[in-house]
């Protein structure tokens, strides 16, 4: 749209609005819920939704392999804080008022339905990122939500209290009574701007939810190797975590790697991502039981090759590496294994090392490590506690939670607490008109 226009319609627009203007700022999860909570709970007011991007809810779209993992069956808010290494504590009563079944009754009272998977993770049953969206769409739309694209903003001034102006990026002012900010992670500072500029700190951002990099070759000729559970530990920083594992082209990935990199986002930004990995493919066994299991291979097979006889759950290959990595000669069979051996192979099965050398983000989910100080924000409603009349949602703040859905849990609990806490702003009720809808 040219220049003259967008000023043009900008200003019809600012004229228009009824004495409740409302503005959220991020077209993605956070923004949607907040604004469509207010619209429904607000029917008087005008609610504009700005997405500088061309599409609404980009994340929701790619999110779970395009599959969208809307929420985690953790259903006691304590259960569910338990899984975000940052923020667990602020949380706790956030929770307590909209938490993870009450996601899955107002998506299934519009018309979605989910399933929960074995692991927890609930999903839409069309397996379909698209449904969520459009169910979004749909419901932002039937409350009369303003949805615009290809509207970022360049700046925004505090005029009284409780009033903001914007600037927007291609030209043109609107003004608010009610703003929030929605904008997503601060994978680079400046995407925290706004905030800072209405006078809020933001923690610095890091990633969080990454890959590791492993160049020691024999581990990245096994790419496409899983095991269904493995522990993966730091020395030294106490991290550990157990859970399915990825051998890649570049080292290691999987649930157990991505909960390890989102608890230790900080720890690991400061060791610049080199650090000693310690792997133990076998962690239901211990030393003892993993002695035992090899003496009775020995006793049964005693003619076979010890790198043709796989201990199970491990797939083959991996074995055979594990075998070699651990000093046994390839001729070696299971009559002629010293117990030396015997013992570097046991070490070699709990605790293989590697040096990491780099990450790579989750495309799925590229979650940042921290935004908005949350002592400066009010979480019982997401307002903030410095600047009157602004709000805050998903993870601008700093808020980040492990993978399994349990990130968008957060957005659409601090975008329902945002956008009822700014329709009680002009006097309605919203806890009871959003009640009265569930």
């Amino acid at each position: 749209m040219p220049r003259l226009e967008w000023i043009r319609e900008f200003r019809i627009l600012s004229e228009q609005m009824s004495e409740r203007r409302i503005v959220v700022v991020g077209g993605g999860a956070a923004g949607f819920f907040a604004a469509i909570t207010c619209a429904e709970a607000a029917p008087d007011a005008r609610v504009v939704l700005l997405e500088k991007g061309p599409h609404f809810l980009s994340k929701v779209r790619i999110s779970g392999g395009g599959r969208c993992n809307v929420t985690h069956s953790a259903f006691e808010p304590r259960d569910l804080s338990e899984h975000y290494p940052r923020g667990a504590q602020a949380l706790l009563g956030p929770f307590s008022v909209f938490q993870a079944r009450d996601t899955i009754t107002w998506f299934e009272s519009r018309g979605l339905k989910l399933k929960t998977e074995p692991d927890g993770r609930i999903f839409p049953v069309t397996d379909s990122s698209q449904t969520v969206i459009d169910c979004l769409l749909r419901t932002a739309t039937q409350a009369g939500v303003e949805l615009l694209l290809n509207r970022g903003v360049s700046g925004v001034v505090r005029k009284a209290p409780g009033t903001f102006d914007l600037a927007l990026a291609a030209g043109g002012e609107l003004n608010c009574d009610r703003l929030m900010l929605a904008t997503g992670g601060c994978r680079a500072a400046a995407a925290g701007q706004l905030a800072v500029s209405l006078g809020h700190t933001l923690e610095p951002p890091v990633p969080s939810l990454f890959t590791f990099h492993i160049a020691t070759p024999w581990l990245r000729s096994l790419a496409g190797i899983s095991l269904e559970t493995a522990e993966a530990s730091v020395a030294g920083l106490r991290l550990r975590e157990r859970g399915p594992l990825l051998v890649t082209h570049q080292g290691v990935s999987g649930p157990v790697i991505l909960r390890l990199s989102a608890w230790g986002a900080r720890p690991l930004h400061g060791l610049s991502y080199q650090f000693p990995l310690r792997i133990n493919w076998l962690p239901q066994m211990d030393a003892a039981a993993l002695t035992g299991r090899l003496d009775s291979l020995r006793a049964s097979q005693p003619a076979r090759l010890v790198v043709n006889t796989s201990l199970a759950p491990l797939p083959s290959r991996l074995w055979e590496s594990l075998v070699l990595a651990s000093g046994t000669p390839r001729e070696t069979r299971w009559a002629g294994l010293s117990r030396a051996a015997q013992h570097q192979l046991v070490l070699q099965l709990s605790r293989t090392e590697f040096q990491v050398t780099g990450k790579t983000l989750n495309q799925d989910e590229f979650v940042t490590c921290g935004g908005v100080r949350l002592s400066e924000v009010n979480l019982k409603t997401m307002e903030s506690r410095l600047c009157p009349g602004l709000y805050f949602g998903g993870e601008l703040l700093d808020i980040d939670g492990l993978t399994g859905g349990f990130n968008f849990q957060a957005a659409w609990t601090t975008g329902w607490l945002a956008g009822r806490a700014m329709a009680s702003a002009f006097g309605c009720d919203s806890h009871d008109a959003v009640a009265a809808r569930r």
